[in-house]
């Protein structure tokens, strides 16, 4: 038991960007914070590197540190707090390094590895890869994950537990499941065109996600099939697509909505009639279970942890990322389905909802 004992959660970004990692953090503070209150801790700090400001729904005030970038005041403090802790959190194998020097110290120190996805599918140093075969625990977000920890790091399956990734604690899961219309104005749509929908950051160092592919399977596409593809992007990604989408004449049928602010997603989620990024990269998609919580099915790639996040195909459907037949398919078959979306949303709430990883996570660090 923790329950008079100090743990430390340090991070790089939690509520300055919103990426998969960073949702991941912010549930995993919210865990924190709801472990004290429950007495289940005896305290615990969060350190991040780039945040100035936290959200306090997610920690408390008094537990959160931000070091604006300030990288030897966060070492400094890290180093200084995780040799007065119990258990020491790491939310990125970047972080592997303030844990190896407090191990020098103090020996016996937990330390628990958040293990994401693509950072840790790839060859490490030799340190790393020797430390964490020895002396860390890992929490994998995904059954892919974790295999390709025990295959490339060579490390034990006892070493490692696979505990999927959950919806946000405070998603607004929607009671009505139709179509807004405020939004079908906004876009000029009508119950007649079916509606793709990615939500993701669009970035020229992450275009291992798939949604330029979906952009060429729209071409051989009906023409009542439009594609919204959500997300902020980057100067050159963002002329990367537009040249794109005028290459296959689609300038009508695909919508760059840019950034959508939170209290809009659901919306975009409920316009949607699936959810598609054929990915390679993700460690688990978090974004695919926010579809289901929303009702709506998903088309992933198969060759990354997001079979997981549609519990291997009860959630939607995988596909080769680079089979474009296979996934112009797959979305005909996805817009015409007919399927019960409460139930949909029911399994995923089931699975992936808040409370049940926070029990997961008590087995896990706390031993209930």
């Amino acid at each position: 038991m923790l329950s008079n004992k100090k743990t430390l959660f340090v991070t790089l970004h939690t509520f300055s960007l919103t990426g998969g990692i960073e949702k991941a953090c912010r549930s995993f503070a919210k865990v924190l914070k709801d472990f004290l209150s429950e007495e289940k801790i005896g305290s615990y700090q969060m350190f991040s590197m780039y945040d100035e400001q936290a959200d306090l729904k997610y920690v408390d005030q008094i537990a959160f540190q931000g070091f604006r970038g300030s990288k030897f005041s966060f070492a400094f403090q890290t180093l200084k707090s995780g040799l007065d802790a119990d258990v020491i959190v790491l939310s990125h194998i970047h972080l592997l390094i303030f844990a190896w020097l407090i191990k020098k110290i103090k020996p016996h120190k937990r330390i628990i590895l958040l293990a994401h996805g693509i950072e840790i599918w790839t060859k490490l140093s030799h340190w790393k890869t020797t430390f964490i075969r020895n002396q860390v625990e890992i929490l994998a977000v995904s059954n892919f994950t974790a295999k390709k920890i025990e295959e490339v790091h060579q490390v034990s399956p006892s070493k490692i537990k696979v505990l999927n990734n959950c919806l946000d604690p405070f998603f607004k899961v929607p009671l009505t499941l139709e179509k807004q219309k405020k939004l079908m104005d906004r876009y000029q749509l009508t119950a007649s065109h079916k509606v793709l929908f990615t939500l993701n950051r669009l970035s020229s160092a992450e275009q291992y996600k798939g949604y330029d592919r979906v952009i060429e399977a729209l071409a051989a596409l009906p023409e009542n099939v439009h594609y919204l593809l959500a997300g902020k992007a980057d100067a050159e990604e963002s002329q990367r697509l537009k040249d794109l989408i005028a290459e296959k004449g689609l300038k009508e049928r695909v919508i760059l909505t840019g950034f959508i602010a939170d209290e809009e997603i659901i919306d975009h989620y409920l316009l949607a009639d699936v959810f598609v990024m054929p990915s390679k990269g993700e460690g688990f998609g978090i974004s695919f279970i926010e579809a289901a919580a929303c009702g709506r099915r998903s088309i992933t790639g198969d060759k990354d942890g997001s079979t997981d996040a549609i519990l291997n195909g009860s959630l939607g459907q995988s596909v080769n990322p680079n089979d474009k037949a296979a996934l112009k398919t797959a979305i005909l078959k996805e817009v015409d389905l007919i399927y019960n979306k409460k139930e949909l949303q029911e399994k995923c709430l089931w699975t992936f909802g808040f409370e049940g990883y926070k029990q997961k996570m008590s087995e896990v660090l706390v031993g209930d």
